[in-house]
């Protein structure tokens, strides 16, 4: 419900307007707690996979480089919110959009770092700095080719990348990376600590209200966290307090930190997934306006935004930093609290960079129990799962839809499953193939573009037996 407190209902409408600071600085912050830990978690996830986070024998070695990941996750999920806000010349919507490292992107860089530590960071880098540029390079036509992308190809998308990532949490939540040798892999204690986080996420989500209830995962991680330390010895500051007592109380990001490297199929996977990702940017500057403004986005509106986004996330891969997109999280929370000023957007992104500018916060969340964090992805990811779903409700499900989703989702989740299926591909194409979501996203367009759209009901119960559904399809972002 909209508090008529902090303005009038006009002024609540408007961009431009500032509540008082006593006012406007929570509600900044109610942002930053609604996305904080979505944000951390895919730099989490790429060092555990790469060799040297949560869960490897190089974790030890490996701290520094994942507390920094953690760092330019904070730092320029900060700055890219800054160019939505504040915006620059023509890249930034002026509106208060939250900007975050994006979950999309995770089927695309595991494949390309895994098992390789440190080494694999020039060729993620690169792949995502010359993927912001073809981003950017997107916002000159974004609206031209949304139709290639209807709900039957979002909705797959966000599936796919949901189901790619719920194997993650379940592993986490178990206690880590099971090819590595751990005795207490999967033990009762390790999933008690998980469950203590997914119960805690879902009472606050259900039964409380307000800033609670918007930032319930990370309240169940903090209670995660604190049920650890008190009555586990999962949580352990070896190498934590001589790393945090070494580190300066500020440390400006270094460009090109790990190197830069030129590799196709990363440059292939982070221009190709930058489709997707500019096309949920447009459906969350739509809800934005709507949910808020009560009005459609402007074209300039949408180009800005999407510039934001490329530039963002080009910059981030310069430092070191991972994709970043719109947080449909924080548009929630617009609706929410009815509160539309981009002002109190830019006092989170403050927050943010102020937090990403100190090594002794990532060192911090650094100490945070892999089961703790299992338990919290595990929501998070079930969510992108069911955000997919969601988007699928909106499509007429003939059996044109449903023979283009049925393939789409077998080959790609088939591939997913079993990456050694194309073991004797090239390299680049191995590694695009073994994402499954590049070839499910890929065979999803190519035959909604091409396949005839008149399908008779008839043809619809043959393939279904009569248990498809029906729905008035029309386009989410």
């Amino acid at each position: 419900m909209t508090d008529t407190s902090i303005g009038t209902p006009e002024q609540l409408r408007d961009p431009n307007y500032t509540p008082a600071l006593h006012r406007a600085i929570p509600l900044g912050i109610q942002h930053v707690l609604a996305m904080f830990v979505s944000n951390v978690t895919p730099a989490i996830i790429i060092a555990g996979a790469a060799g040297f986070g949560f869960g490897s024998d190089a974790g030890a070695q490996g701290f520094p480089d994942m507390t920094y990941m953690i760092q330019m996750s904070m730092l320029f999920a900060g700055i890219a919110t800054l160019f939505q806000t504040i915006g620059m010349g023509p890249v930034g919507a002026r509106l208060p959009i939250v900007q975050g490292t994006s979950f999309a992107f995770i089927p695309i860089m595991i494949p390309l770092v895994a098992g390789k530590g440190v080494d694999a960071l020039p060729v993620l880098f690169g792949g995502v700095l010359i993927g912001g540029l073809f981003h950017t390079l997107l916002g000159t036509f974004i609206g031209k080719i949304r139709f290639a992308l209807p709900p039957l190809v979002t909705g797959l998308v966000v599936t796919m990348i949901g189901l790619a990532l719920v194997k993650v949490g379940i592993q986490y939540a178990a206690g880590g990376v099971p090819a590595i040798d751990q005795p207490e892999y999967g033990s009762l204690l390790n999933w008690s600590i998980a469950l203590v986080v997914v119960l805690v996420t879902l009472g606050l989500k259900f039964f409380a209200k307000g800033m609670l209830s918007v930032s319930a995962v990370f309240v169940g991680i903090i209670a995660g966290y604190l049920v650890a330390l008190f009555f586990t010895d999962m949580v352990s500051f070896e190498g934590i307090s001589t790393s945090m007592s070494r580190a300066a109380a500020f440390q400006v990001p270094s460009p090109f930190k790990y190197g830069f490297e030129f590799s196709l199929a990363a440059v292939i996977g982070f221009c190709l997934m930058s489709f997707v990702s500019a096309v949920e940017t447009v459906g969350d500057v739509s809800g934005i306006t709507k949910g808020g403004a009560g009005r459609e986005a402007t074209e300039q509106e949408i180009q800005g935004a999407t510039y934001a986004d490329g530039v963002g996330t080009a910059i981030a891969g310069i430092f070191g930093g991972l994709p970043n997109t719109s947080f449909s999280q924080n548009v929630g929370l617009i609706a929410m609290t009815g509160v539309m000023s981009r002002h109190v957007v830019t006092i989170g992104a403050i927050f943010l960079i102020i937090c990403g500018l100190m090594p002794k916060v990532g060192a911090l969340i650094r100490t945070i129990p892999i089961e703790v964090l299992g338990g919290g992805v595990i929501v998070m990811f079930g969510m992108v799962v069911a955000a997919g779903i969601s988007m699928l409700s909106d499509v007429n499900w003939n059996r044109r839809n449903m023979v283009i989703f049925a393939i789409a989702l077998s080959i790609g989740l088939g591939l997913q499953l079993d990456p050694k299926a194309v073991q004797y591909l090239p390299d680049t194409l191995r590694i695009l193939m073994t994402s499954g979501l590049l070839p499910a996203a890929l065979i999803a367009i190519v035959l909604n573009l091409i396949l005839p759209e008149e399908l008779s009901d008839e043809s619809t119960e043959e393939v279904s037996g009569g248990l498809s559904g029906h729905g008035d399809g029309s386009l989410k972002g």
